[in-house]
């Protein structure tokens, strides 16, 4: 193995765990108003650097949104605002780029983007 493999399998690792870390859970908002709450999505196991591994990402998203979001007896569309805003909030926190683009094609529109500020 040549030192650009090496080098290259090590960025794709501190990569890998860096997005683990930095977005080990992805909180959704249930309503405005109501409690907080939230689901823990992982993807230390995904590759979010290939199609699939971004795709297999928005699903585990998208699971997590709708399970947060369905209140029993709710209203259909406060929880479809609800996933809507959940999942844009997530992919935002992860930016990753492939994920960015699989959520544009699937959803049509951008994610939040994530200002930080001191």
């Amino acid at each position: 193995m040549n030192s650009n493999t090496k080098s290259h399998n090590r960025s794709i690792l501190t990569y890998a765990t860096a997005m683990w870390l930095a977005c080990a859970f992805a909180a959704f908002d249930a309503h405005a108003g109501d409690d907080v709450r939230f689901e823990t999505v992982k993807f230390a196991d995904l590759n979010v650097g290939t199609p699939a591994g971004a795709e297999a990402l928005y699903a585990r998203i998208h699971a997590a949104a709708w399970h947060v979001c369905q209140q029993p007896g709710g209203e259909l569309p406060a929880a479809t605002i609800c996933m809507r805003r959940s999942e844009s909030n997530a992919v935002g926190k992860v930016n990753a780029p492939l994920l960015t683009a699989f959520y544009q094609k699937k959803t049509g529109s951008k994610p939040q983007t994530i200002v930080a500020s001191r």
